[in-house]
């Protein structure tokens, strides 16, 4: 029996309309989280944009042996840290670029009541491991394990770097960022 006009690209077709169908719904779920992890993981929308494309291209590559491990988000998580530590390490990301223009900052009158841009900034002081922890930790809301499983270190060192981080937030955040009870 032979098919006729049928041929070999047009019968792999519908695999790959479904492998891409089942990316496409899991990426309108999660691409909104994963962006803030990101952005929280880079400190501006920029970087965060670019380490958030890496990460899904990295993904969809994987995604059918992602996909049947039912490990897609914390696969994703693992590229984003992943990817900005290897950003991070690069000498030229260290540069210092200079400039003659001071940008504009706009006066923000909303209430912020601690976790918002003013806590980033200082979390953005902490090394890339340290911030990659307490972004795990408190803002994705990770277990130690998870947190650990992620980062591919034991639960002692997320312990260890966390509290190190919240040591270091402690010592260098202004009193203004600390809660009512705790002044």
């Amino acid at each position: 029996m032979t098919t006729t006009g049928a041929s070999a690209t047009e019968v792999t077709m519908p695999s790959t309309r479904t492998r891409d169908a089942e990316f496409e719904a899991w990426l309108l779920v999660r691409q909104p989280a994963l962006h803030r992890t990101a952005w929280a993981l880079t400190g501006n929308p920029h970087d965060a944009a670019d380490l958030l494309q890496t990460a899904l291209a990295k993904v969809y590559l994987a995604w059918d042996r992602v996909r049947e491990a039912d490990s897609i988000d914390a696969y994703a998580r693992r590229i984003l840290v992943n990817e900005h530590t290897s950003l991070w390490r690069r000498a030229f990301k260290r540069r210092e670029h200079t400039t003659y223009k001071v940008p504009e900052t706009p006066v923000d009158d909303t209430y912020d009541d601690g976790r918002s841009q003013a806590l980033w900034s200082f979390v953005q002081t902490l090394s890339p491991r340290q911030r990659a922890v307490v972004v795990l930790r408190y803002y994705e809301e990770l277990s130690e394990a998870e947190t650990a499983e992620v980062l591919g270190v034991s639960v002692g060192t997320v312990k260890s770097q966390c509290s190190r981080a919240l040591a270091h937030l402690r010592d260098r955040a202004p009193r203004s960022l600390s809660p009512e009870e705790y002044r």
